[in-house]
């Protein structure tokens, strides 16, 4: 097949499938497999250049309404009557059963199966670990600083929070992002502060900014220097990756119940 992706977590997904190879071109932000990085580029996610997915006259298109604005991108694929298939995963079921609905338009079935089944697997080991801690520390997860974007209560993040043994501060809001404040933050006063700027890399953001901010001294994440800088790959895009991030974040919150993080991923070399 001639599979071509426009969205990081649809590439990523191919690769727990074993069909990274397959792909004939890729949105600008997917950095995920090494294969992947010689592939045509087809703009970033929310731009994509239609007019090229058409020349590499692919098999299927992987898109996503995982980001809003990614619309155009599928109204422009039906336009042309281009073969395509559309994921919008919220919850880490869904991400799991995209898996599947992959491997069905695939000829992958099998592969989809047993990577569905390991994934499963995975989350339920940490759901039973989760469900033994009384205390649970409350996270701030921070999207981006300003305006201030944090996910919700219908996000995987929340999800991520507690089978890690942690509390999403916004888990009270019903939306999947939450468009928030500073003062809101404050308010809320969270014992971590997760940083996950979408698209920037953790060697750049810079957690002696987020100690600045008015009023937020008072913060009992910063009173106990508790600011993790977070690899967006592994927490921000709808991909099975975010079980490594999952593995990460329970291993920094409770050393002591979960399984040392050796910095692998679980589905491919667990």
């Amino acid at each position: 097949m001639r599979l071509v992706s426009i969205c990081p977590s649809n590439t990523e997904m191919l690769e727990y499938l074993g069909l990274a190879d397959a792909l004939v071109g890729v949105d600008d932000y997917s950095d995920w497999p090494d294969k992947i990085s010689d592939l045509p580029r087809l703009g970033p996610d929310l731009s994509i250049d239609v007019d090229q997915v058409e020349q590499l006259n692919p098999d299927l298109v992987l898109a996503s309404l995982s980001v809003p604005g990614m619309e155009k991108n599928v109204e422009e694929l039906q336009k042309r009557g281009i073969p395509h298939i559309v994921l919008n995963p919220q919850s880490l079921e869904d991400i799991a059963r995209d898996l599947i609905t992959i491997g069905q338009h695939t000829g992958r079935e099998a592969e989809a199966q047993k990577a569905y089944e390991k994934y499963l697997n995975l989350l339920q080991t940490y759901k039973n670990i989760s469900q033994t801690i009384q205390h649970k520390p409350s996270l701030y997860w921070e999207w981006w600083p300003r305006p201030v974007f944090t996910p919700g209560k219908t996000n995987w993040l929340t999800e991520v929070s507690q089978l890690a043994g942690g509390e999403n501060v916004f888990a009270s809001e019903e939306t999947a992002n939450v468009q928030t404040s500073w003062d809101d933050v404050l308010a809320r006063n969270p014992d971590y502060i997760c940083m996950v700027w979408v698209g920037v890399k953790t060697e750049k953001m810079r957690p002696e900014l987020v100690k600045k901010r008015p009023g937020w001294e008072e913060v009992e994440a910063i009173k106990r220097d508790q600011i993790l800088l977070l690899e967006e790959s592994l927490y921000c895009r709808p991909s099975p990756r975010v079980l490594q991030g999952l593995q990460k974040l329970a291993f920094i919150l409770h050393p002591e119940l979960f399984p040392p993080y050796k910095g692998t991923d679980p589905l491919l070399h667990g």
